[in-house]
């Protein structure tokens, strides 16, 4: 039949040639006018219905579930299972092919693929979806220079300074080796110290402050060059069996590139970054640091790396950045009478590119804090701002006065926040909720939060209010239409449409039963296992969060790789086929969820 069938789409893309050509053999053209049942509940389809022209829409009773356009298709899972379990109507005139069943049956058989896109749960779809995407955007980390690793500086000491001195040097500097100079010889000669060499000195049995360094170091350096291959600099270590490599150009020591260095950078950034960001001197070097961490997320997603996964390597990187910066500005005295936490998104977990600062300060009741508290918060917060984090618009910083306080202060402004009925302190709830300390002494905000936890209990009407906040941005099923073409405007903002929903509702039902997990997953989880939600459902939302997630992230991505700044919004006209149906089914999803919200806090009572 027609060679105009668009085999592109989704799920006919993973067809192979000859399973094309059994398609082409076994579809017709059909047509239905406007109203026309075209399959109803408990029919069975004797056909797989693709769409040329038109529109479908899909009702569940007498709710409309979906609306299907060019090159969807319908009703795969009722196919399989011979009933039909929801009713499709021709929303205007539809033309369509009719693929047979029996043709469909031996491409699931022969194609496991086109089965799991077809008519699987949305988990399975991820699946295959994660099986087929395209290595190709990422360049092989083996063809990185050396340069764009992390290279540590090099500490440099006389031949002939003691050992003890040296283990001062190792100490202030966070790091486990020095170079070092001999000018006795000519030309003059260079050498390492590490600390397995310090061992051997220490089992000598002399006073370290009588023996030289030179006695011990190692003066056979291998080197390479900043513009050398990862690949190359791999090769040299295995071959001479060593676990430094100095960075040189010409006779100019660049710095020390260390084996886990360059194994941590062939494999996953993570590590490499968070020994930078500890080994920091100075908040410049904190700054170095935290600009690898996007171009980390980058090659992480890219290279295939699940989402959920990317988030948590974020957040720990993310944490350690905000408490180095912390350790550095703040005194010793007010670190540890203080807890500095972060939250929204960043508490969570869920955090992948760098978004507005939410973060505050609680300090331990009794202590008096430095009579420049002020200034030393303005300073942290302009370092992260130095980092690449925004300044939040709405000002959920440690440099405003409103978010460091006494624990029993806090206390109170969480009442406050709780009985009183503002929509401002319902959000700035919802907000701390998700709290996670960084830095100091943790006991102080889970003193805090247990706050949330006394007075939540039973309080049907405040829940009900808390929960009401997933129709904050809308109920309007406007995504539809922009999936579908229908409006010239294809910009979607997945937070507003999903993510946000479905975070607020798992958070609302966490809160209702007293949980103390944070991240939206272990919420999820922790539902279950308290039959609040059932596996199913869960699954559908941890799925469907990591998906929106990760399309939202590499719409953030090209923005940026176009140095645009990164605006939130998907453009729907720019995606695949798939991606197109997947995020259907992930929106159908949160829709569901939302019905759910509804009936168990009674939001349509409000």
């Amino acid at each position: 039949m027609p060679n105009a069938f668009n085999f592109s789409a989704s799920p006919f893309d993973c067809l192979t040639p000859d399973e094309q050509r059994r398609v082409r053999g076994s579809v017709d053209v059909v047509y239905y006018p406007k109203g026309a049942t075209i399959l109803d509940v408990g029919s069975q389809p004797s056909h797989l219905w693709i769409i040329i022209k038109g529109f479908v829409t899909q009702f569940e009773g007498d709710e409309v579930i979906a609306t299907l356009g060019r090159d969807d298709t319908f009703d795969g899972r009722g196919l399989v299972a011979q009933k039909a379990s929801h009713r499709f109507v021709a929303a205007e005139e539809v033309v369509a092919y009719e693929l047979a069943r029996s043709t469909v049956m031996e491409l699931i058989a022969d194609n496991a693929t086109f089965g799991a896109l077809l008519f699987s749960e949305l988990s399975d779809k991820l699946s295959a979806l994660s099986q087929r995407q395209s290595q190709q955007e990422l360049q092989s980390l083996t063809l990185s220079r050396v340069d764009e690793a992390f290279v540590r500086p090099a500490q440099v000491v006389d031949v002939n300074t003691d050992v003890l001195s040296v283990v001062q040097v190792l100490r202030q500097h966070r790091t486990t080796h020095v170079l070092v100079r001999d000018t006795s010889v000519q030309p003059e000669r260079m050498g390492i110290f590490t600390s397995s060499n310090l061992q051997h000195a220490i089992l000598s049995g002399e006073p370290l402050s009588q023996q030289a360094v030179g006695r011990w170091c190692n003066f056979d350096l291998i080197t390479v060059k900043p513009s050398d291959l990862m690949g190359e600099a791999l090769a040299v270590l295995m071959r001479h069996r060593v676990h430094h490599l100095v960075v040189a150009q010409d006779a100019q020591v660049v710095g020390v590139l260390e084996s886990l260095d360059v194994f941590s950078f062939l494999s996953n950034h993570s590590h490499l970054i968070g020994v930078q960001i500890e080994s920091a001197l100075d908040l410049n070097g904190l700054a170095q640091a935290s600009t690898k961490i996007t171009r980390m997320v980058n090659s992480l997603y890219r290279g295939g790396m699940r989402v959920g996964l990317v988030a948590r390597l974020v957040q720990d990187l993310n944490a350690s950045l905000f408490a180095r910066a912390w350790e550095l500005i703040a005194p010793p005295d007010l670190v540890s009478n203080s807890c500095l936490f972060v939250m929204g998104s960043e508490g969570r977990g869920e955090q992948l590119l760098k978004t507005d600062q939410d973060n505050g300060l609680i300090l331990r009741d009794g202590y008096t804090p430095p009579a420049d508290l002020a200034a030393i918060c303005e300073r942290f917060s302009q370092a992260l701002l130095s980092f690449g984090y925004p300044e939040c618009p709405g000002h959920i910083m440690v440099n405003n006065p409103m978010w460091r306080k006494t624990a029993y202060e806090f206390g109170q402004m969480v009442q406050h926040w709780l009985l009183g009925a503002e929509p401002e302190g319902l959000m700035n709830l919802a907000i701390f909720i998700d709290a996670h300390a960084v830095c100091g002494d943790p006991d102080l905000l889970t003193q805090t939060q247990q706050v949330l936890h006394r007075l939540a209990i039973d309080n049907d009407a405040m829940l009900a209010r808390f929960a009401a906040s997933i129709d904050a941005f809308g109920s309007s099923q406007g995504w539809w239409n922009r999936l579908l073409g229908l409006e010239t405007d294809h910009g979607m903002n997945l937070k507003k449409e999903g993510i946000f929903p479905l975070v607020h509702g798992v958070r609302s039902l966490a809160w209702a039963q007293r949980l103390s997990q944070t991240s939206t997953v272990a919420r999820l989880d922790a539902l279950v296992e308290q039959s609040v939600l059932t596996p199913s459902m869960a699954a559908d939302l941890s799925q469907s969060l990591h998906f929106l997630m990760g399309l939202k992230l590499k719409a953030g991505l090209d923005e940026m790789a176009l140095q645009k700044p990164v605006s939130g919004n998907v453009q729907v006209n720019q995606l695949s086929a798939l991606e197109r149906d997947l995020l259907k089914d992930a929106l159908s999803v949160v829709k569901q969820f939302k019905a759910l919200l509804r009936m168990r806090f009674k939001l349509d009572a409000l």
